[in-house]
């Protein structure tokens, strides 16, 4: 019982090796997510494809995603590690998406928040930006956007 208040380390382990393990069987198009180490399960590296028909198609991301030692009772701290330009990620990476703050919960998997994320791509909350440049020019003016994105994007594999 104790295990649900204060999880200790072994079943934290035991969680992200089950996620790992269902990332890896999963056929989810367009994300990726591996520990950057097998000595460290709490710090993985994700890829995220932009989704079809949005300003991000066909582009590739790299994230940086860190577990706190009490996961899954609290959210990863996920950055964009790609530079990145749009209305819900800062300059440095940061992003504001709701399940990663105050609606976060225990239920959400790597796999769920990479798929949200990819859809944040295409679905912008312009409401609560953290790039306001990026989100009056996703509203004003979609090709100025789609150029500043181009010159921001680096391929990750190169």
């Amino acid at each position: 019982m104790s295990d649900i208040v204060v999880p200790d380390g072994h079943s934290v382990t035991k969680r992200l090796q089950s996620e790992l393990m269902q990332l890896m069987m999963s056929s989810t198009p367009g994300v990726s997510a591996f520990p950057e180490s097998d000595a460290n399960l709490l710090k993985w590296t994700g890829t995220i494809e932009g989704p079809p028909d949005t300003f991000y198609e066909g582009l590739k991301f790299k994230l940086s995603i860190q577990f706190p030692a009490n996961y899954p009772y609290s959210a990863p701290t996920i950055t964009f590690t790609s530079p990145m330009w749009h209305p819900n990620v800062d300059m440095s990476g940061n992003i504001c998406l709701d399940i990663l703050k105050e609606n976060w919960s225990a239920v959400y998997n790597v796999q769920t928040i990479l798929l949200s994320l990819q859809s944040l791509l295409g679905e912008p909350n312009n409401k609560s930006p953290l790039n306001a440049q990026a989100a009056q020019l996703y509203e004003k003016d979609p090709e100025q956007y789609k150029k500043l994105l181009m010159q921001r994007y680096q391929d990750p594999e190169e």
